[in-house]
């Protein structure tokens, strides 16, 4: 379960995705999600999956990389859905007993799976195809103008860098971690789930312990090489606008234009 998690993780591939600029996939990224939010019919979400499929295909990150992904929340899809299903009001469908599935529920759980579904997708798309330090300069280039308010622009910018970089990091480490509780006789699976959240217990401590000591480690280096954030600091690659970035500008106005008005004609 835990390698199912591609959150975090790049796929070195040479694809127009991965040449983008890292402010142009987030902007997309956001727009999609956006556009997820808007629609409210089928034609809104097959505009959507085709432009999610062409950003795919044009990526060329094998779509069951991405598939993967989804593995880690099987659990809340099927309780969005089931929450959706049964407890909608409207037009009643099937009645068995006390529990009725309306088609009110029933639209509302099948568009609330899709979209969440698109999101992870979508989400994985920039992730997959982003280096953690150009998505990190991509994020500081777009919060620019939040320095007028005094805020912390590049430290935040850091910050998320560093988290994104952490998991990998730390699931690599709950899984070896995991597999030396196992081989010591610790069972992860069996029992209610009381029982296995306190099995949970031998894991999350020592994970907790190597986490901060990982913290720890990379504070004292950067002090060490005498970092300081904020201004004044020089980009080894700076970020500039080519002609495929403003071609996928284009495409991605001319996407969202496009849910707008199936979203209000149709």
């Amino acid at each position: 379960m835990l390698r199912d998690i591609t959150l975090g993780q790049y796929y070195q591939a040479d694809s127009v995705i991965h040449k983008l600029d890292p402010r142009v996939k987030l902007i997309a990224t956001i727009t999609f999600i956006i556009s997820l939010f808007i629609v409210q019919n089928f034609v809104g979400y097959i505009v959507a999956a085709l432009f999610l499929v062409l950003a795919i295909k044009l990526s060329k990150v094998p779509f069951r990389f991405m598939v993967k992904g989804m593995r880690a929340i099987v659990f809340l899809l099927m309780i969005t859905v089931v929450f959706n299903l049964f407890l909608t009001p409207g037009e009643a469908l099937i009645t068995v007993w006390k529990i009725t599935i309306t088609k009110e529920g029933l639209r509302t759980a099948v568009f609330m799976a899709i979209r969440l579904i698109f999101l992870i997708i979508g989400s994985s798309v920039m992730t997959l195809t982003t280096t953690p330090n150009s998505l990190t300069d991509g994020m500081e280039k777009l919060m620019n103008p939040l320095k007028k308010i005094r805020v912390p622009v590049h430290e935040v910018a850091m910050m998320m860098s560093i988290a994104l970089r952490f998991i990998p990091i730390l699931l690599e480490e709950t899984d070896k971690i995991m597999k030396a509780q196992i081989a010591r006789g610790a069972d992860f699976e069996s029992g209610n789930l009381i029982k296995k959240a306190k099995s949970l217990v031998p894991l999350l401590v020592p994970l907790f312990i190597s986490a901060f000591r990982r913290a720890n480690d990379l504070a004292m280096a950067m002090e060490a090489r005498c970092y300081r954030g904020g201004d004044h600091r020089t980009k080894m690659k700076p970020l500039k606008y080519k002609r495929r970035d403003a071609a996928a500008y284009g495409m991605l106005v001319c996407y969202f234009a496009l849910c707008i008005v199936a979203n209000i004609i149709i």
